[in-house]
């Protein structure tokens, strides 16, 4: 247990830095007014499958390097990390095209109002060009993660935060860039820490360092792993942000209010459930090297114990969260009626965190085993079957209130069917 939450602590560090960036974008554009908050919403959830794409690829990578470590081959190891360098470069490259291509149409496909679609485009754009160096932070901090280094990159998504608040700063008060400022402010930040990371992991990693490594060539085999790995993943983050894209363009027609009380609710309780996926990112790590290393006991006993260690957490959060919400949306928007809807929401959805952490934790055990495409196929069907369906009857009645309770019906759905995924059927990997 001890050894779960020395992986655990640095991984749930790093997520909850990666929140406070959230709320520090979200607060600095949020007193700009409630168009600017708005422009926001209405894309982020575009921006989120470039992310949730991104961190699919990556993941079909660290995957490999867990089970290197855990079956104590180095060159392996290495060899992996130099493929997903390559393949999450060109990756990267194509999502920042395809960004670029898009920007101007998808916030009028959004059903965005006039007045916030400028803000909207920009926002998206800017965020869509650094691709390539947000998807280096991500594959790197996965990559120091699966050899055992789990501070570092608690440290340098810290760091991130820190440059954030100092980019954007400068770029939407300084310059008067506004909402773009706020996302050129993130791009510099990742930028930043995308250098720093790539320079440790290829020269000063203990166990990943490329000094002195001379096979550098394209390995197809270790490509068509991993894409088998995060293609499941890829299929699951696509339901996932899909689903939220098609929310946002229902609540659009809702208004500039409901728009960015989604906006402002959903930053909100990403405090809750970061932290799970810092439990998750040390479940994929530890199931991982088990895995490697064919200990079956270990790999369902450290499964066991981060599925119940997220849901402790994550139980903890909601409920702190339901009682400190109201001060959170306090710092985020001036705005009061977009604070009391804000609250309302948030704390419908609240009660579902002991479930939402069961189907993150478990999600990510079962990665680390290598398990994914029954996973995603479960998690299409909930997203699409439970909670876009639940959305869809609910909207007209109860408004942006009956997104959230068919977003609260789904995660307790989702996190039921993961756990009996993860602990009662057996699959050839397990």
């Amino acid at each position: 247990m001890n050894f779960v939450w020395r992986l655990s602590i640095p991984g749930v560090i790093a997520q909850i830095s990666s929140i406070i960036m959230q709320y520090i974008d979200a607060a600095m554009v949020g007193s700009l007014g409630a168009n600017s908050s708005a422009s926001i919403g209405l894309v982020a959830s575009s921006i989120w499958v470039i992310s949730s794409l991104s961190h699919a690829l990556c993941i079909g990578f660290t995957v490999q390097v867990a089970h290197a470590v855990g079956a104590g081959e180095q060159k392996k190891a290495k060899k992996i990390l130099i493929q997903s360098i390559y393949v999450c470069i060109m990756f990267s490259v194509f999502l920042a095209g395809l960004s670029a291509l898009l920007c101007k149409k998808l916030p009028v496909w959004l059903g965005g109002a006039p007045e916030i679609l400028s803000d909207a485009s920009n926002y998206f754009l800017i965020f869509g060009l650094s691709a390539p160096f947000f998807i280096l932070v991500t594959l790197m901090t996965g990559m120091l993660q699966c050899s055992g280094n789990m501070k570092l990159p608690a440290v340098l998504n810290a760091c991130l935060c820190f440059l954030d608040i100092i980019f954007n700063s400068v770029f939407i008060f300084v310059f008067k860039l506004g909402v773009t400022g706020a996302a050129i402010g993130s791009a510099c930040s990742a930028l930043v820490v995308a250098a720093i990371i790539v320079f440790y992991t290829l020269l000063k990693s203990e166990y990943l360092n490329l000094r002195g490594f001379k096979d550098f060539s394209l390995n197809l085999n270790v490509v068509a792993k991993a894409l088998k790995i995060g293609m499941p993943i890829a299929v699951e983050s696509s339901a996932f942000t899909g689903a939220l894209v098609v929310v946002a363009k229902m609540v659009a027609p809702l208004g500039s209010v409901a728009l960015s009380a989604n906006s402002f609710a959903t930053t909100a309780e990403a405090l809750c459930y970061m932290p799970g996926y810092g439990i998750q990112e040390a479940a994929i790590t530890l199931v991982g090297q088990s895995a490697g290393a064919r200990r079956k006991d270990l790999t369902r006993s450290f499964s066991f114990i981060t599925v119940i260690s997220g849901m402790l957490v994550m139980t903890l959060a909601g409920v702190l969260m339901y009682f400190i919400c109201p001060y959170v949306f306090n710092f985020l928007t001036p705005d009061n009626e977009i604070r009391a809807l804000s609250i309302k929401v948030l704390r419908i959805e609240l009660f579902a965190e002991p479930m939402y952490a069961a189907a993150i934790v478990a999600s990510g055990a079962l990665r680390g085993k290598g398990d994914t495409l029954v996973p995603g196929i479960l998690s299409l069907i909930s997203l699409w079957g439970v909670r876009i369906v639940l959305s869809i009857l609910l909207i007209k009645p109860f408004g942006l209130t009956g997104i959230w309770i068919s977003m609260t019906v789904e995660l307790c759905f989702r996190g039921l069917v993961m756990l009996l995924r993860l602990f009662c059927f057996k699959s050839k990997k397990n």
